[in-house]
């Protein structure tokens, strides 16, 4: 409700992962909800502010649009304002095909993004978790900031598997153990976080035009199952306890499935009446079950 203009490419997108009184007025203690998604607006559009407003339940932040080919994350842990360990990822894929969170990625290290990311922390005199999220403009390659969370991040799995260790690291400052800190990690470490890399593939079939090209919903599947086989190190699935991974598979259907289908009331019904097994007993039957919610959605 701040922009003047619309003379540039934006993306509106919520204040908060999750809506609930501790936010907003509005929300009783036992209320809350997942914010509403992100909008595109391109140069030029004639933006309802007051509407937009109404359907995401707050007044959202709207930041330009910027064009670039990846995203990158800057992971820290801060001591009053002074580095005791940092990471650094680049982005392969989001959430969704415009990006957002990432799902799979690679570690690196780039002097450049060091820089920046210190600098930014070092002003701020940072203490504890930071994730810094950049996108590196295509037209001047600088890294501009998107967001800062100081907590840890949905892509911490891959720092760790790298070496990493942020839950270590974090409770060796908390218990004044920094000694026992390795700041060192490895570079080219990739992992897959699944249940978002099905969440792209619906947003591929899904999701409304925005300011990124669709890529087909072939080859980006072909993409996503060859790099699984290449570079199969996965996040949350494991072959000897599959049930964390199969209980977040069905949540992501369930979402997609009401996203999809919410004007259809047979689908709401036939959504409504599934009830897969525990997975806490029966991991067999909870996927045969998983597999039976996919067909329906697949039709």
């Amino acid at each position: 409700d701040e922009v003047d203009k619309w003379d540039s490419d934006y993306v509106i997108k919520s204040r908060y992962n999750l809506l609930a009184e501790e936010y907003l007025p509005s929300y009783s203690p036992t209320e809350s909800d997942f914010a509403d998604g992100i909008r595109y607006v391109k140069s030029g559009s004639d933006i309802d502010v007051a509407a937009i407003a109404a359907e995401m339940d707050h007044v959202p932040i709207a930041q330009e649009y910027v064009q670039c080919e990846s995203q990158y994350v800057f992971g820290a842990l801060y001591d009053h304002g002074e580095p005791v360990t940092t990471f650094q990822h680049r982005q392969i894929r989001g959430n969704t095909y415009a990006n957002g969170g990432g799902v799979y990625r690679e570690s690196i290290k780039d002097p450049e993004l060091k820089s920046v990311g210190e600098q930014l922390l070092d002003s701020l005199d940072w203490h504890g978790l930071a994730c810094v999220e950049y996108a590196k403009d295509t037209e001047t390659g600088k890294y501009k900031l998107l967001e800062i969370n100081p907590r840890m991040w949905q892509s911490l799995p891959c720092a760790v598997r790298a070496g990493a260790d942020f839950p270590f690291d974090y409770w060796c400052q908390a218990t004044g153990r920094q000694d026992l800190i390795d700041p060192h990690y490895e570079v080219g470490v990739r992992s897959h976080f699944l249940h978002g890399e099905l969440k792209h593939l619906f947003s591929v079939l899904n999701d409304e035009p925005t300011l990124a090209d669709r890529p087909s919903f072939a080859g980006r599947a072909w993409e996503i199952l060859e790099s699984c086989y290449t570079t199969p190190h996965f996040d949350v699935f494991r072959i000897d306890d599959p049930r964390p991974f199969l209980s977040g598979f069905e949540r992501v259907l369930r979402a997609n499935w009401r996203r999809s289908q919410s004007s259809d009331r047979s689908s709401m019904k036939a959504l409504r009446s599934f009830r897969a097994p525990n997975p806490n007993t029966d991991s067999i039957s909870y996927t045969k079950s998983l597999v039976r919610l996919w067909r329906r959605i697949v039709r």
